[in-house]
C-alpha cells in the first residue's frame, strides 16, 4: 500500500510543481469564449478572400447570413446575404468542435477576393453577434484548447513571417512537433531522475536512495541533451535574422552594377562618374537565409572628395565593420593599386571575398580573386555559389530544428538548474535539496511547450501574430 501511495504521489508531482509556478495548462479544460471573427487573407485584389469565425455562435451567425445548408465537414455553396440583399456568392467550410483549428466551432467563408467584398462580409458577421479577433487570438485559443503546444503555436507565426523558403521548411518542422518531442524526451528523463530521488526520500524502507554516482550520470546525460538543442541556437538566430554582406571598393569599380546584378533589378544608379553612390543602399536577398546586401560609396582619400561624399565614405567603412561578409571589388583592367591595398588592409580581419571585376575587358586571371563582369554578368553564378558556401558556415543546411530567444532562455535556465543539481551531487549534498533544482529544471522545460506559463509571456507571444491567425 505504501508503494501504491508512492506511485499515486508521482502522478501528482508534476501538477504540484506547476501549481507553484503560475498558469497550468494541464488543468485547463476546453474554455468557453465569445465568438470572434477576422479576415484571414491579406487585404487586396485577389482570387479568394477568407473570413474566419470561431466560437459558440459560429454556426448560428452563419445560418442567419448564408443561404446554403450548413453541413459539418462538407463544402457548402450559397450566398452571403444582408437582409434581403445578396452580397457575394461564397463557399462555406464548417468545422464542429473539437475537430477544428481552435478546438471550437469554426466557420471559414471563402468569398471573391477584393478589399470591399471581404470587408462587407466581415461587417455583416460582426453585426450578427461576433466581435473582432485580437492578434493571434485564433491560435491562442488553439493553444488553450490543447490543439497545439506553445512551441507549435510559435512555429505558426514563424511560418507566416518566414523570409526564406529554408526558414519556412524549418518552421514547419516545429509545427509538426519536432522540437516539442525533443523537449518531451528530456523532460521524461529528468522526471524519472526526480521520481527516484523522491521515492528514496519518502519511502526509504521500500525504495533505496539513488546513488550519487547514478545521479551524476543522469545529470550529465540530461545536460548533454539540452546542449545538443542549444547547439542549434546560432543557426536558428542566423536563419531568423539573416546576415549582412557589404560590397566595398574604390569608386567606379562596379560595386553598384554587382549590387543590381545580384538583386536582378536596377536598384542603384550606375554611371561612369566616380562617386555616384554617396549613401549606403540595402536590399534583402534570399540565399537560403535572409541576406541584407549593402551597396556602399566608393572609398577614396583625395582632395576632390566633398563633404557629402566624405560622409558617405564613413558610412561605407561602418557598413564594412558591421557586415558578416565583405565583398571587396577592384578593377581588373587597372589591377590592384595602393588605394585598393589600403581598403584590403582595412577589412583584413573580416571574413571577405576578393572580386576582380571587368574580366570581359582583361585576360588577367588572378588566383586569389573571383573574376567577374558585373555588367556582362560573367562569373556571377560562381560568385553566388561561393557566397552560399560561406553562408553554410554560419547556418548549416542540415539544421534539425530551430529555436527562438524565449525557448533558448528556457533551455539555458533548465541547464543551469541541472548544473546546480550536478554540483550538489558531486559533494553528496542532501537529496532533498538536490530535488529542488531538478524540479526547477522541469518547470523551465515546461515553459517551452506551455505546460506552465505566465499570462504576460503568453500575451507577449500572441501579440506578435497578425489578426486573423
Amino acid at each position: 500500500m505504501r508503494l501504491l501511495g508512492y506511485y499515486l504521489g508521482l502522478i501528482g508531482l508534476k501538477f504540484a510543481c506547476n501549481l507553484c509556478y503560475g498558469y497550468n495548462r494541464d488543468m485547463n479544460i476546453i474554455q468557453e469564449f465569445d465568438t470572434i471573427t477576422a479576415i484571414s487573407t491579406p487585404l487586396g485584389t485577389g482570387g479568394v478572400g477568407v473570413i474566419r469565425i470561431s466560437g459558440e455562435k459560429s454556426f448560428e451567425i452563419t445560418e442567419h447570413i448564408f443561404t446554403g445548408k450548413i453541413t459539418p465537414r462538407m463544402i457548402c455553396h450559397g450566398w452571403i446575404v444582408d437582409g434581403d440583399k445578396k452580397v457575394d456568392e461564397v463557399v462555406v467550410l464548417p468545422f464542429k468542435n473539437p475537430n477544428s483549428y481552435t478546438g471550437e466551432d469554426v466557420i471559414e467563408i471563402q468569398c471573391h477576393g477584393g478589399i470591399n467584398v471581404v470587408k462587407n462580409i466581415l461587417e455583416i458577421v460582426l453585426k450578427n453577434g461576433a466581435r473582432m479577433a485580437e492578434r493571434g487570438e485564433f491560435t491562442k485559443r488553439a493553444f488553450l484548447n490543447k490543439k497545439l503546444d506553445l512551441s507549435q503555436a510559435e512555429a505558426v507565426a514563424d511560418l507566416i513571417h518566414s523570409k526564406t523558403q529554408n526558414f519556412a521548411i524549418q518552421s514547419a518542422k516545429n509545427l509538426s512537433g519536432v522540437l516539442a518531442q525533443k523537449v518531451s524526451e528530456i523532460k521524461g528523463d529528468i522526471f524519472e531522475t526526480l521520481s527516484r530521488i523522491v521515492a528514496g526520500i519518502d519511502f526509504p524502507e521500500d525504495v533505496a536512495e539513488p546513488t550519487y554516482e547514478s545521479l551524476i550520470n543522469d545529470f550529465e546525460s540530461e545536460i548533454e541533451k539540452i546542449d545538443k538543442i542549444l547547439s542549434n541556437a546560432q543557426s536558428s538566430n542566423i536563419m531568423r535574422q539573416g546576415i549582412k554582406i557589404a560590397i566595398v571598393g574604390k569608386p567606379n569599380v562596379g560595386k553598384s552594377s554587382l549590387f543590381n546584378t545580384l538583386l536582378s533589378l536596377d536598384r542603384a544608379i550606375v554611371t561612369d562618374i566616380a562617386g555616384t553612390t554617396r549613401d549606403v543602399l540595402t536590399e534583402t536577398l534570399d540565399l537560403g537565409i535572409p541576406v541584407t546586401l549593402i551597396d556602399t560609396a566608393g572609398i577614396r582619400e583625395d582632395e576632390s572628395v566633398d563633404k557629402v561624399e566624405e560622409i558617405g565614405i564613413e558610412y561605407s567603412k561602418q557598413a564594412a565593420k558591421e557586415a558578416d561578409l565583405v565583398i571587396f571589388m577592384y578593377d581588373l583592367t587597372s589591377g590592384l593599386n595602393d588605394a585598393d591595398k589600403i581598403i584590403l588592409d582595412f577589412i583584413k580581419d573580416k571574413k571577405h571575398l576578393i572580386i576582380a571585376n571587368k574580366c570581359d575587358l582583361s585576360k588577367e586571371r588572378p588566383k586569389d580573386a573571383i573574376c567577374i563582369s558585373a555588367k556582362a554578368e560573367l562569373g556571377i553564378e560562381e560568385l553566388k555559389q561561393k557566397i552560399k558556401e560561406i553562408i553554410l558556415e554560419f547556418s548549416p543546411e542540415d539544421t534539425e530544428f530551430i529555436t527562438n530567444k524565449r525557448q533558448q532562455d528556457c533551455l539555458e535556465k533548465a541547464k543551469e538548474s541541472l548544473m546546480q543539481a550536478y554540483m550538489a551531487a558531486k559533494v553528496n549534498e542532501l537529496q532533498d535539496l538536490i530535488s529542488i533544482d531538478v524540479k526547477q529544471a522541469l518547470l523551465c522545460l515546461d515553459e517551452i511547450t506551455g505546460e506552465v506559463i505566465t499570462d504576460d509571456i503568453l500575451n507577449n507571444i500572441f501579440d506578435n501574430f497578425c489578426i486573423g491567425k
